[in-house]
């Protein structure tokens, strides 16, 4: 189990065909004269998700027999609507996507759309992904990992490194949500191979902070107790390659409060004109806790989807 650059500039050159670069825009409300904010919008993807970047390109190298067979994820929503999408974009008709009874319904419908079949197992997503591993095994799908441990998937997620640096070379810190550690870990190890100084800055939920505790304690926790949450996208256990690598790409791992990410979507909403869902507005949320502590001058903020369900973004907008 490894995983390099080299993963990454492989995926960038396999997806880009496919995809289209997502922008990277100046916050007008955040920052001041000395220290300035770029949003780097994945919400902008075709599934409104980063998580189209790593399906996709692991689903590019399955052979004609695997993708005969069909595939299967297991998801929180937006991993499963990108494995959906990237399904229909390629021809395989065989897309299976498992979700927790809880998934938003936003998230559940976006998988229909792209023609992937939604099965809903399980409270939560470690529960869902029990259940799920023990069906796919069974079906002779293959598996499309989320985060645990493929390089395919992290290599994907690590384009959005490349991107940022070529829209712009001066960032200088980079603040990535973290959930399963695979955007995390293939932003962070991608960027510190372009740009050895640029630091990097991993913000989780104050009701999982898998990451962080798992770090504290040495343990990888492959699940994680979860509280009460409106950042489903991040919750759940880390991911074994994330927790054997982000700590030596990471600068610092930060845990937000959940008022924050809700105020940081109707901030977002509001203020800056973007419809992002909670778990990204991590990132924000964390500027808005402690500037000083995420620092830098030229600061990307990875805004790393948009699937928000209408309900709740109603809700934060007129609470905040």
């Amino acid at each position: 189990m490894s995983f390099g650059y080299i993963d990454v500039k492989e995926a960038y050159d396999r997806i880009k065909p496919y995809l289209k670069d997502t922008p990277l825009e100046p916050s007008f409300y955040l920052g001041n004269g000395t220290r300035k904010y770029w949003f780097k919008l994945e919400s902008f993807q075709p599934v409104k998700s980063f998580k189209v970047r790593g399906a996709l390109n692991k689903m590019l190298t399955l052979t004609e027999e695997e993708k005969a067979k069909g595939v299967s994820t297991i998801s929180s929503g937006n991993h499963g609507s990108s494995v959906s999408y990237a399904a229909s974009l390629l021809g395989i008709e065989k897309a299976q996507i498992i979700v927790p009874e809880t998934a938003p319904k936003s998230k559940v419908e976006r998988i229909e759309y792209f023609g992937g079949t939604v099965l809903q197992m399980g409270a939560n997503y470690d529960e869902a992904h029990a259940l799920g591993m023990k069906h796919i095994e069974e079906s002779g799908m293959t598996y499309i990992d989320a985060y645990y441990d493929d390089p395919k998937i992290y290599g994907g997620q690590g384009t959005i490194a490349i991107e940022i640096l070529q829209q712009n070379p001066g960032i200088d810190t980079i603040v990535i949500p973290v959930g399963g550690g695979g955007l995390s870990t293939g932003i962070a190890v991608a960027a510190k191979h372009l740009k050895p100084e640029i630091r990097i800055i991993g913000v989780q939920t104050e009701a999982c902070p898998a990451m962080i505790k798992s770090y504290e304690d040495n343990v990888c926790y492959e699940e994680y107790p979860i509280g009460d949450t409106i950042c489903d996208a991040v919750v759940g256990g880390v991911g074994a390659l994330s927790y054997a690598m982000l700590r030596d790409y990471c600068d610092d791992l930060i845990e937000v409060k959940e008022a924050s990410a809700a105020r940081a979507v109707s901030f977002m909403a509001k203020n800056e004109k973007y419809i992002v869902e909670p778990s990204s507005c991590l990132t924000v949320g964390a500027v808005m806790e402690d500037p000083e502590r995420i620092g830098g001058t030229n600061i990307a903020l990875v805004l790393s989807g948009g699937n928000i369900d209408g309900d709740l973004l109603t809700r934060l907008m007129n609470e905040y």
